[in-house]
Formats: structure tokens, C-alpha cells, sequence
């Protein structure tokens, strides 16, 4: 390491994003650089701490031993220089350039985060926003804790109790299905539940499962697992051609039952209300930035109440 040079906070920033993706190119994306550009400042980082930083494995780049030890350091470097700057001056959201990443389940992206945008656009020109999504190979408590995003929302039956949260909204779980599915013009049943085809969600946190397939289990029933789905947005157009069933909540459902052939229905199984919460860690809870991002949130809620009213819901 060069001890009489200082390495200033942009290759530090480069260096984070370089550990979480272990590649060049995908650097370069999400910072939004030429890969030459990234590429020189790994090497200027490399020469900086005397070390490779990143070494060719199985499979791809590894950072190394000397990596994965200063890691630590530097990200609590930039979150203590992230606060001095936020307490340097007056916050002032309309001036602001700050970049926000939020981690969300693709199907909040038209009913929920149209809105947050528009109202980002309208307070702060200025600010970028990255949308990341939500999936069972994305580890968001790991990513929070890293500040590699800022915050995250989506529905869990219990949240992780150490990270702050507020609640966005409470909803009914209804069934939603094609307007010519046979369960569609009346009430349905146990047994009728049960035995038809169901669409279930891939859980977006491998470590909590979703409320739906977590009740079901608590109270020992089992219903036919026909079509497991990563991608909760693409379930209502799966509806339209076959005898699948989803099961969701009551705002997705008038959402798409809005402009789409399909019927909601009461559940016969008597689910608790699903919870959709926004989460931030504990570090980026005091500062102002981050405070506006989630009030930002808090007031976009309204608009999902706001949406139009559905096609065959008079159960529901």
C-alpha cells in the first residue's frame, strides 16, 4: 500500500460495487462508466492497497483474502462520510442529487412505484432512482447492511425484527382467476380450493416464507402446486387461458381486473391481512435524505387505494 497518497471516496464507492459484483463489466453497468473507466480505477485501487483485490476463480472474478478484510472498513468509511455531508448543510430535496436504490417485488412496479417515481420526478429532478428486484438468490438484509440499497418493500408474514419498518398498507387476500374459470361465478369452497390448480409465488426471501403458503401450513392443508412462478407480475396473464388460480391480494387483483378478462372471488380459507412494509437498516435511519425517500413512500400509498374498481367482485 502507498502510504503517502490518499485514496479518494469515489474509488472507494467503485471498490464496494466492484466486492458485491465481482465483475468489470456488471460495474460499469450499475455505475453507469465505461468498463476502460472501471477498469483503470481497479487498477489504480490494486496499486493504492498493494494487493489484486480481484482474482480470476471457477466461475469468474473472487475478491481476495485482503479484499474481504478491508471491506468492512471502507463501507463504514462511506457511511461515515455519507453522514457528514448530510450534516454539513441545510437538506434540501430540490437540489439534490442523491441516488436511491430500492428493492421491490416486480408486481409493486405498476400499482405502487409508478407513483413513487412521479413523485420523485416532481420534488427532486435531480435524484436518481435504481429499481432492484426482489428474488430468492437476492440477499436484501446482506444488501441493506452493506448499503448496497436503501431500502426495500414488499409483504413478509414477519419481517426481520432488527431492521426499522413502517407499514405501507394492509390488505385482504382474495383469489383471482379467468372470468370463464368454473369457480368464477360463485362461491367457492375448501375442497374446491384446494383441489384446483394454483399458481404459487416463489418466495423473494429464502428465509421467509410468504404469508399464503405459511398459513396453509400452519393450519396442515395442502393445495395443488401446479405452476411455481419467480415473477409475481406475469401470474394475472397466465389466468386468461387456463383453470389456474392465484391467490393475492385484493389491490393486485383490482389492479389487473381493471383492463383484464378475469374474476375475483372471496377465499374460503380465512387468511390474515397481507402486510406490505418498507424496511431500512438502522444506519440510514437519521438521515435526510433517506427520511424523504421514505416519507415519499408513505404518502405514494394513497395511490393504491386509488385504484379502479373490479370486474366480478361483489364476493371480494
Amino acid at each position: 500500500m502507498k502510504k503517502d497518497a490518499l485514496v479518494d471516496l469515489s474509488l472507494l464507492r467503485i471498490f464496494c460495487i466492484l466486492m458485491s459484483e465481482c465483475s468489470v463489466s456488471r460495474t460499469a453497468v450499475r455505475l453507469e462508466m465505461s468498463q476502460p473507466a472501471v477498469s483503470l480505477a481497479l487498477g489504480r485501487l490494486r496499486e493504492h492497497f498493494g494487493d489484486q483485490l480481484l482474482m480470476r476463480g471457477r466461475g469468474g472474478m473472487v475478491p481476495t483474502d485482503r479484499a474481504l478484510t478491508i471491506l468492512p472498513r471502507i463501507q463504514a468509511l462511506l457511511m461515515d462520510a455519507e453522514a457528514l455531508a448530510d450534516d454539513a448543510a441545510p437538506f434540501d430535496i430540490s437540489a439534490s442529487n442523491h441516488s436511491f436504490t430500492i428493492a421491490s417485488p416486480d408486481y409493486l412496479a405498476p400499482i405502487f412505484l409508478g407513483d413513487v417515481i412521479a413523485a420523485a420526478r416532481r420534488e427532486a429532478p435531480n435524484v436518481r432512482l435504481v429499481i432492484r428486484a426482489l428474488g430468492p438468490d437476492f440477499d436484501f438484509e446482506s444488501a441493506l447492511a452493506k448499503g448496497e440499497i436503501d431500502t426495500v418493500i414488499g409483504n413478509w408474514p414477519s419481517p426481520p425484527n432488527y431492521l426499522r419498518r413502517s407499514v405501507l398498507l394492509e390488505d385482504k387476500v382474495v383469489c383471482v382467476m379467468g372470468a370463464h374459470h368454473r369457480l368464477a361465478h360463485g362461491p367457492i369452497t375448501q375442497a374446491d380450493y384446494l383441489s384446483a390448480a394454483h399458481i404459487v409465488p416463489v418466495s423473494y426471501s429464502v428465509a421467509h416464507r410468504g404469508l399464503v403458503e405459511t398459513h396453509l401450513s400452519r393450519l396442515r392443508l395442502v393445495r395443488e402446486r401446479t405452476v411455481a412462478l419467480s415473477y409475481f407480475g406475469m401470474a394475472p396473464y397466465l389466468l386468461l387461458e387456463s383453470d389456474l388460480i392465484f391467490t393475492t391480494s385484493r389491490h393486485f387483483a383490482r389492479y389487473f381486473t381493471a383492463f383484464l378478462p378475469l374474476a375475483i372471488r372471496t377465499s374460503p380459507i380465512r387468511f390474515p391481512a397481507m402486510t406490505f412494509y418498507q424496511l431500512w437498516h438502522e444506519r440510514s435511519h437519521h438521515a435526510p435524505a433517506h427520511r424523504w425517500l421514505r416519507e415519499l413512500m408513505a404518502r405514494s400509498r394513497s395511490s393504491i387505494d386509488a385504484t379502479r374498481p373490479a370486474r366480478l367482485d361483489a364476493e371480494a
